[in-house]
């Protein structure tokens, strides 16, 4: 068995594509468009994964695009996509810095929690040990819920 990807229905593909790619750092792998089903397939790897997503031995993000409007409710009820990454308190800057709140700050060096423009919850965890609280993620009070 092998887990081969996560599906996560989006309204608006740029919106998302910004926030998983040009915020998050997720690379596109693959995409497909389908005219008969109306939808956009687009998958994304985390650039560390990226030669083993191209062989296909690696998990992927699949964003779906369906072109006809639909409402997605329930974002919390998925649960919520896990990444691995090298400087948790630089990318949580740069995520706020792109207009995304920090839903669960990085308080301790370890763990925080952002949200999609598609209200799905995303976890980041910092690589190896955790890194020294710092100022002014240390203080910061959750913001809604993740």
């Amino acid at each position: 068995m092998q887990y081969l990807h996560t599906m996560v229905r989006v309204k608006d593909l740029d919106a998302s594509l910004h926030f998983y790619c040009n915020l998050l750092g997720l690379e596109e792998i693959s995409r497909k468009d389908s005219e008969k089903g109306r939808f956009t397939l687009v998958f994304l790897a985390a650039p560390d994964d990226r030669q083993r997503a191209l062989d296909d031995r690696a998990p992927m993000v699949e964003l779906t695009y369906n072109w006809d409007p639909e409402d997605y409710d329930g974002g919390r009820n998925f649960g919520h996509l896990a990444y691995r990454v090298d400087d948790l308190y630089a990318l949580c800057d740069k995520l706020q810095a792109g207009g995304v709140t920090i839903n669960r700050p990085p308080r301790d060096g370890h763990m925080a929690f952002v949200r999609s423009p598609d209200n799905i919850s995303i976890e980041l965890l910092q690589k190896g040990d955790a890194l020294p609280p710092r100022a002014p993620w240390q203080d910061m009070e959750n913001t809604g819920s993740w």
